[in-house]
C-alpha cells in the first residue's frame, strides 16, 4: 500500500537548480531512496537533497510499484535517468498483485535484488521517506539506514492503516532520523535516540529571480492587482473556507492559486470571480509567477494534517521578495512569526487586515534587511552538508566497531 500523496509543492519536478557535475565515485556508498512521492510530480525536499548526494555517488530512487491492467506481464524493473544522474526505479507488477500487499512486496523485493546484482550495488545506504517501503526492503543489509521524516504521513488523508506500526519498525532499524521541521522533531526525538531537525530550506538564487524584472506568465498577465498568491498542492491542508471568506470580503483583491488539486473534489473549492486556479506549474516557472504577486500567503487549515508541517514555501516566498501572511502553523510561527518576518493571522478578519498591511510592506527597508539576514543562514547546500557529516560519522563509528558492523558482501539475509 502507498500514500500516493504529493505531500508538498506545486510544480512538476522537471529540473533542478543544482549545477551539473559528474559524481565523484567512491566518496560515499550508493544511496537507495524509498519514497511514496513520484520524482517527476513536484520538485521539493527529496529532489533538492538527492541531486546533491548524486554528485558524490550513485543514487537510486525507488518509487511505488506500477500496476498494469492485466495479468500478462511479468514483474520487471523500469529505470528512468533523471537530474544529476539519479536513477528512478519503478517495479512493474501484474494486476493480480494489486490487492495482495504481501505478494506485491515479495515480487518487488525479488526484482530489486536482481537489479542490485546487475548493477553491482553491494555497499549501500537505505534512505526512507515512507515506512511502508519496509515490506519490499527488509531483507537487504544496508551499511546505514536513514529515515528522513518529512511529514507526519499517518495524519494525511488516505494514509495506510499500518503506517504507524511500520514507522515503529523503521525506528528500530534506523541509524539516523532526520525531520522536516522542529515540531515533528519534538515528536520523533521521543521515539529515536539519534533524531535531528532539518527544517525546510531554500534555493535563494532560484527564487531570488523574482526580485528582478520578469515577463508575466500568459495565464496570469490578465489578472488585475493587487494579487494575493498561494502555491502548493491543493488538498485537505488548504483552508478553503478561509479562502472563500477572504475573496468574499475583499472583491478588490485577486487570489491566485497555483498547484494541482489532489485528494479532494475540485467541486468543493470556492469559485468567486476573484479566485483564479491556474493549476500546477513547472519549478522553473515559479519565480515569474511570484514576481507578479503583491502578497504571498500560507492558507493552511488547522487540522491533523497540518500539525507537523514545515512549509518549504515560507523561505521561498521570502527569497522572492514577497511579503507573507500565514495561518498559525507552528513551524511558521517559529521562527518566521517570532522574528516578525511573516505576519500570522488566525481568522478571516485578522488575515484580511494582515494582507492590507503586507501590501505596504515592500516599502519597509528594515523588514527586507532582516529577512535577507535570516535567509543568509539557510540553504539546501548547508542542509545537505550537515546531513552528510552526520552520516559519515555514523558510518565510521559502525566500521570501527567490527562486532556491530554489517557484513560487507551479502546482498540479502540468508538466515
Amino acid at each position: 500500500m502507498s500514500l500516493n500523496d504529493p505531500a508538498r509543492g506545486a510544480l512538476s519536478a522537471t529540473s533542478s537548480s543544482v549545477s551539473a557535475s559528474q559524481p565523484t565515485a567512491g566518496l560515499f556508498p550508493d544511496l537507495v531512496c524509498f519514497a511514496h512521492l513520484h520524482w517527476d510530480f513536484v520538485w521539493q525536499r527529496p529532489q533538492h537533497l538527492l541531486t546533491r548526494f548524486a554528485q558524490q555517488g550513485r543514487v537510486f530512487y525507488v518509487e511505488d510499484a506500477f500496476y498494469h491492467a492485466d495479468d500478462l506481464i511479468e514483474p520487471h524493473m523500469e529505470v528512468k535517468p533523471r537530474q544529476e544522474g539519479v536513477q528512478v526505479l519503478v517495479v512493474h507488477l501484474p494486476a493480480r498483485l494489486r490487492d495482495n500487499e504481501a505478494a506485491a512486496d515479495q515480487a518487488q523485493e525479488k526484482v530489486l535484488q536482481q537489479y542490485f546484482r546487475q548493477e553491482n550495488i553491494n555497499r549501500y545506504i537505505f534512505w526512507y521517506y515512507t515506512p511502508m517501503a519496509l515490506g519490499k526492503s527488509s531483507q537487504f543489509q544496508p551499511v546505514l539506514t536513514v529515515y528522513d521524516c518529512m511529514d507526519e504521513l499517518a495524519a494525511f488523508k488516505f494514509a495506510p492503516p499500518a503506517l504507524r506500526e511500520r514507522e515503529q519498525e523503521l525506528f528500530k532499524r534506523a541509524d539516523l532520523v532526520f525531520t522536516g521541521g522542529y515540531t515533528i522533531y519534538e515528536s520523533k526525538r521521543e521515539q529515536h535516540a539519534d533524531a535531528h531537525p532539518f527544517p525546510s530550506s531554500i534555493d535563494k538564487d532560484h527564487f531570488g529571480q523574482a526580485r528582478q524584472a520578469m515577463p508575466d506568465p500568459a495565464d496570469q498577465a490578465g489578472i488585475a492587482h493587487p494579487r494575493i498568491g498561494f502555491f502548493g498542492v491543493v488538498d485537505e491542508r488548504l483552508d478553503i473556507e478561509l479562502l472563500g471568506e477572504l475573496a468574499e470580503a475583499h472583491p478588490e483583491w485577486q487570489f491566485v492559486i497555483i498547484g494541482p488539486v489532489v485528494k479532494i473534489d475540485a467541486a468543493v473549492l470556492p469559485r468567486q470571480q476573484n479566485i483564479h486556479y491556474l493549476g500546477g506549474k513547472n519549478y522553473q516557472e515559479l519565480p515569474a509567477y511570484l514576481h507578479g504577486w503583491d502578497v504571498a500567503t500560507l492558507l493552511f487549515a488547522d487540522n491533523e494534517s497540518t500539525k507537523f508541517i514545515s512549509p518549504t514555501k515560507t523561505p521561498e516566498y521570502l527569497a522572492a521578495g514577497r511579503p507573507v501572511v500565514s495561518t498559525p502553523i507552528r513551524d511558521v510561527v517559529r521562527p518566521y512569526g517570532d522574528l516578525k518576518l511573516v505576519q500570522i493571522a488566525a481568522t478571516a478578519d485578522e488575515f484580511g487586515s494582515a494582507i492590507a498591511r503586507a501590501l505596504e510592506q515592500t516599502k519597509d527597508a528594515d523588514w527586507r534587511r532582516r529577512t535577507d539576514d535570516y535567509l543568509a543562514t539557510i540553504s539546501w547546500d548547508l542542509t545537505w552538508q550537515q546531513m552528510t557529516a552526520l552520516m559519515k560519522d555514523r558510518l565510521q563509528a559502525k566500521t570501527a566497531n567490527s562486532s556491530a558492523a554489517a557484513p560487507s558482501s551479502p546482498l540479502v539475509s540468508v538466515a
